[in-house]
């Protein structure tokens, strides 16, 4: 198949336009800045991605888009507005997306949405691509009204419309909390999560790659939306007990109340990163809202593996350069 990517150059989009290569389709990486396709692909620039974002010839002859570009979430927003910033990138920018490919003739439109569609956090249930939405931030706000403003794109012009949610990826090229953890964990660094007992799903790279894929391609995929997720959904303390195990380190990770460490987050003004820690966010991986259904083919154990590998010849590579 000919697949068009948007964000191609992104964390995500990497692994992606690099799986879809390997798997045999030809790729159109959309990216910003020339000369930041992955390899392999064929390149487009656009620069902004937005309601008036001129798709013009650049979707004609493609297969299906998967549209990965978005405004993404961030802690400490200094836009005026957000709300009104995350709607013109991820709403509205989204919508023109879309009318452009059905107007140009492609089949399918695969959307990156988020779980925080579904909300924040869960508490012994996980969440399923049946649950009524509850979105708490601007982000997640505008990822829901673009999957609305889809589904009405898909009822007047018959483009096939698949959404895809996903909790957060790590593999490699990992940023945020996750590569802190691996730092942490690398240095040996005791952590205080012993008594953590949530639940957070993740997604690694490769299990998304596949899941967008499948997506883009499969018939049984039509007008679908489905839940993205590792099989296996672990605690915190969990996951650092595992990433320091697959560097070669031993149990560094002991029990602390984590009252206290929501206490210590309100004390220096992290409570929001405290709460990403210790809350639990669980969602079952490969849910769908129709009939079509998915298993993710890489273990937890193995992603988490694969990651932490990549995380430490990246250490070493300054110390091989001097």
């Amino acid at each position: 198949m000919k697949i068009l990517v948007t964000g191609a150059n992104g964390f995500v989009g990497r692994h992606l336009v690099t799986h879809l290569i390997a798997a045999g389709h030809g790729v159109t990486a959309v990216v910003r800045t020339p000369g930041r396709a992955p390899e392999g692909s064929s390149e487009t620039i656009v620069q902004e991605i937005g309601p008036a974002t001129d798709w013009s010839g650049l979707l004609a002859g493609h297969d299906a888009v998967i549209h990965l570009a978005a405004r993404v979430h961030v802690m400490n927003d200094d836009a005026p507005n957000p709300i009104d910033e995350f709607r013109r990138v991820n709403t509205a920018g989204t919508a023109a997306l879309a009318r452009a490919a059905a107007e140009q003739g492609v089949g399918r439109l695969v959307f990156l949405s988020s779980i925080k569609v579904n909300g924040e956090a869960t508490s012994g249930t996980p969440f399923t691509a049946l649950d009524a939405p509850a979105p708490k931030d601007p982000y997640g706000v505008s990822k829901l009204e673009a999957e609305t403003q889809l589904r009405s794109i898909e009822r007047d012009t018959g483009l096939d419309v698949v959404i895809i949610r996903t909790p957060l990826v790590y593999g490699p090229g990992v940023g945020g909390n996750f590569v802190r953890i691996l730092s942490l964990a690398k240095k040996g660094i005791p952590l205080p999560l012993g008594s953590v007992r949530n639940r957070r799903t993740m997604t690694s790279s490769w299990n998304l790659s596949d899941l967008l894929e499948r997506a883009a391609t499969e018939p049984a995929a039509a007008h679908g939306l489905m839940l993205a997720g590792d099989a296996h959904s672990p605690s915190t303390a969990e996951l650092a007990r595992q990433l320091r195990s697959a560097m070669g380190g031993g149990n560094r990770v002991f029990p602390f109340p984590p009252a206290l460490l929501d206490l210590a987050g309100r004390a220096t003004g992290r409570s929001a990163v405290i709460s990403r820690l210790v809350d639990s966010l669980e969602v079952e991986a490969g849910s769908s809202a129709t009939a079509w259904s998915w298993v993710p083919p890489y273990s937890f154990e193995d992603s988490v593996a694969r990651t932490a590998g990549w995380y430490e010849k990246q250490q070493e590579q300054p110390r091989s350069a001097s």
